[in-house]
């Protein structure tokens, strides 16, 4: 086996007491520090590789912490004003995960460069840490290798926005193929107008 191999086979037990050490040192040091950070090299080299990293130029990876927790509706003075249906303001749950949020944050702060895909790396009380790999689609090391130049199309700016990396397909159920997935694609609100939806020909 490569080292590789070895490297997921710890990280795969994450309660070990080799592990929960590492991640209490981790995510102390982790907080210690600023909400995005740019890093060297990823904390998680295996993962990185078999998400698409790879150690060339126009490849970056961030860190972005994420808070923890349910989603309170943001009305004024907790009141909205409506029917009693709408009327909670806790124990309410944000329908992304927090990893798709992550991306979606360092997305939006570094504009310039496409976001390619994300994986955990540590978690404490308040806050979720993930490393999003960052792609530049105008450096030529990019646009001329023909495994990734794909990102360099333009339908796939900001694609973490709209849903289209690997945690964003799972908060919108496309994880789920076959007969669970036939009412999520191409999306769950294009299903529902499509099936809520009376056509008429326009002569008839």
């Amino acid at each position: 086996m490569g080292v590789y191999t070895y490297i997921r086979e710890i990280w795969n037990k994450k309660q070990s007491d080799v592990m929960r050490f590492n991640f209490r040192i981790k995510a102390w040091d982790f907080r210690h520090n600023h909400r995005l950070v740019r890093v060297t090299k990823p904390s998680r080299i295996d993962k990185a590789r078999r998400l698409g990293y790879k150690a060339k130029q126009g490849f970056s990876i961030f860190r972005i912490r994420v808070g923890r927790g349910g989603r309170k509706r943001n009305v004024r003075k907790g009141i909205v004003y409506g029917k009693p249906k709408n009327a909670g303001i806790t124990h309410l749950k944000n329908k992304k995960n927090t990893q798709a949020i992550a991306e979606a944050r360092v997305g939006r702060a570094v504009g310039g460069l496409r976001v390619l895909n994300s994986y955990w790396v540590a978690t404490d009380g308040s806050y979720a840490y993930y490393e999003v790999i960052m792609v530049d689609p105008s450096h030529k090391a990019i646009r001329r290798d023909p495994s990734i130049n794909w990102i360099v199309n333009s339908t796939h700016k900001h694609r973490e926005m709209r849903g289209k990396t690997s945690a964003g397909r799972k908060h919108r159920g496309l994880l789920h193929k076959g007969r669970r997935g036939h009412a999520l694609r191409p999306s769950q609100k294009a299903n529902w107008k499509r099936r809520n939806t009376m056509v008429f020909w326009r002569y008839r």
